[in-house]
C-alpha cells in the first residue's frame, strides 16, 4: 500500500504544472543556479534572462506564467495562474522587483450562495494579473485578479491590490489607494 501510495505521488511531482517546496521532485534544483534555470525554462511559459525563482517559492500553473529578464521570485513568493485549459495567467515584465511572501491570484473563490458551503461553490472565472515593466512590490502584498501594475509603479509592502494601479505612482493600503506620483 505505503510503495502504491509513494509512486503514485512521485508520478505527480514529475508531470506537475507547479514549482514549489511541496513538490520535492524539482525544488532541490532550485538551490542550485543551473538546475533552476533549466527546470524553470522547461516549467514556465518563458523565463527571462537572468531571472530566478529561489527555494520557498510558489508557482502553480507555470505554463501559464512569463517571467522576464531580471525578476527574482523570492521564498514566501505564491504565483497562482489558472492552470484550466481556458484559464488566464501571470506576466511579470523585465525588471520587475518583487518582495519575499509576495502573492498573486487570477482568480477566487465563488461564495454568492449562503445555501452551499463555499468549498463546493467553485471559482469564478480567471483573470489575468500583468506587472509592467520596471514597477516594485513591496514584501508581502497581494495583487488580486484582473490587477495591471504600471510601468515603474510602486506597491508598498503589506498592500492588497484590488484594482489597476497606473504608471509612475506609490499605491498603499487596503484596499491599495495611490498615495502620490512619481515624477
Amino acid at each position: 500500500m505505503f510503495l502504491d501510495e509513494f509512486f503514485e505521488r512521485v508520478r505527480f511531482w514529475r508531470q506537475a504544472d507547479r514549482i514549489g517546496p511541496d513538490i520535492p521532485w524539482n525544488h532541490w534544483r532550485l538551490h542550485f543556479k543551473s538546475t533552476m534555470r533549466r527546470l524553470c525554462g522547461s516549467k514556465f511559459a518563458s523565463f527571462g534572462q537572468g531571472a530566478e525563482f529561489r527555494p520557498g517559492a510558489f508557482a502553480v500553473g507555470c505554463s501559464k506564467i512569463h517571467l522576464g529578464q531580471r525578476v527574482v521570485i523570492r521564498p514566501g513568493t505564491m504565483l497562482l495562474a489558472d492552470p484550466r485549459p481556458q484559464g488566464h495567467g501571470i506576466t511579470v515584465a523585465d525588471d520587475v522587483l518583487i518582495g519575499a511572501g509576495v502573492h498573486i491570484y487570477t482568480q477566487n473563490h465563488c461564495f454568492d450562495n449562503p445555501e452551499i458551503p463555499i468549498i463546493a461553490q467553485g471559482h469564478h472565472d480567471s483573470r489575468a494579473v500583468t506587472l509592467c515593466r520596471g514597477c516594485w512590490v513591496g514584501a508581502k502584498a497581494i495583487i488580486l485578479p484582473g490587477v495591471v501594475v504600471g510601468e515603474n509603479a510602486v506597491v508598498g509592502a503589506g498592500s492588497v491590490v484590488t484594482k489597476s494601479v497606473p504608471p509612475r505612482v506609490v499605491a498603499v493600503g487596503n484596499p491599495a489607494r495611490v498615495i502620490r506620483s512619481i515624477c
